[in-house]
């Protein structure tokens, strides 16, 4: 006798991709505080013992963030990611195969408010990264404040987040064996405060760190824009000059991340609240851009490839925005 299941129903499929969108965006807003709170309350209770214990393994494991992290391939893979995936959707696209013996150094645009593109993409299997790209191993980097916090770092060393640090992106590129690819958010913190509906202002025109880095491990640069990623929700006007802007600015200065003031729907309710619109995202890998190696790269040097950089950005861009309702009068502004 052969037995059917009855597919899920629509609501319900609404409701789990809705919780995990919840989970992702508290884990980032919330779940670092309760770490810290948890960690630091268990000492004054009769389980004591664990945070002690766990104290001498972060002593011991403090240096993983920064030589490849420690991913857990069931995390990634988790069923959550692909309830997540489709609340949007998200999508990954590939425009040009990779060696899995070469190591590559891929700058993900823009930074968006919370970087679902970037998350979902690089740190889960929910769109598929291993199956379009075979062999290759992806890493994205994150704030090393991040890191700092405990049993939080585990969680994201767990879906293949490393430490934004130049010894850490040493670590991935100078593997000899290759597959490896690096994914840096190359606008950091400072771009979401201009991750506003319909912007493509990017923070790159002076960002050439990353360059440099792949000219000294002779890694080739893979320019990558994720389409929707500004979409996802509404943000104060806070535009260069203004008294927020200014305020903004020096808190990230201080602290090291950026506070955006970001809106957009609520979990029962569309009006208002955190859980972001849904809107489809894609992500487009562009091709791979040579790059000599050169342990001591003159500023003429970075410049030429930087600029280089650029331009195919630039053409990724637009060969793709009519294929996201982009308006062809739109085109990518770099500061």
């Amino acid at each position: 006798m052969k037995i059917e299941f009855a597919p899920r129903s629509v609501p319900l499929q609404r409701r789990l991709q809705t919780a995990s969108v919840v989970q992702w965006v508290f884990s980032f807003l919330g779940l670092a505080q309760c770490c810290t709170v948890i960690f630091i309350a268990l000492f004054f209770t009769r389980f004591w013992l664990l945070s002690v214990l766990y104290a001498g393994w972060w002593i011991i494991d403090r240096e993983k963030p920064s030589k490849g992290g420690r991913r857990i391939h069931l995390l990634r893979n988790c069923v959550v990611w692909r309830y997540m995936r489709d609340y949007f959707p998200i999508t990954l696209v590939k425009t040009a195969e990779l060696d899995p013996r070469q190591n590559y150094l891929l700058g993900f645009h823009p930074h968006g408010v919370l970087a679902a593109g970037a998350f979902l993409n690089f740190c889960t299997e929910a769109s598929g990264f291993s199956s379009l790209f075979p062999g290759i191993t992806p890493h994205l980097m994150m704030l090393s404040l991040w890191f700092r916090v405990p049993f939080f770092r585990d969680y994201l060393m767990s879906g293949g987040l490393v430490s934004s640090d130049k010894e850490s992106a040493s670590y991935v590129l100078r593997k000899p064996e290759g597959g490896n690819l690096l994914a840096i958010i190359v606008g950091g913190a400072q771009e979401a405060l201009d991750a506003h509906p319909g912007s493509y202002t990017l923070l790159l025109k002076n960002r050439k760190g990353f360059v440099r880095v792949a000219i000294q491990h002779g890694t080739p640069l893979i320019p990558a824009f994720s389409f929707g990623e500004n979409d996802l929700f509404d943000q104060v006007r806070n535009p260069k000059g203004s008294c927020l802007r200014w305020i903004q600015h020096r808190l990230q200065q201080i602290m090291g991340i950026s506070l955006p003031l970001f809106h957009a729907r609520g979990i029962f309710q569309y009006s208002f609240g955190l859980v972001p619109y849904r809107r489809p995202i894609c992500t487009v890998v562009g091709k791979p851009i040579p790059v000599q190696k050169k342990f001591k790269p003159s500023d003429e040097e970075v410049d030429e490839v930087h600029q280089k950089y650029l331009n195919a950005l630039s053409k990724l861009f637009e060969e793709h925005k009519a294929n996201y309702n982009i308006p062809e009068d739109a085109h990518l502004e770099f500061i």
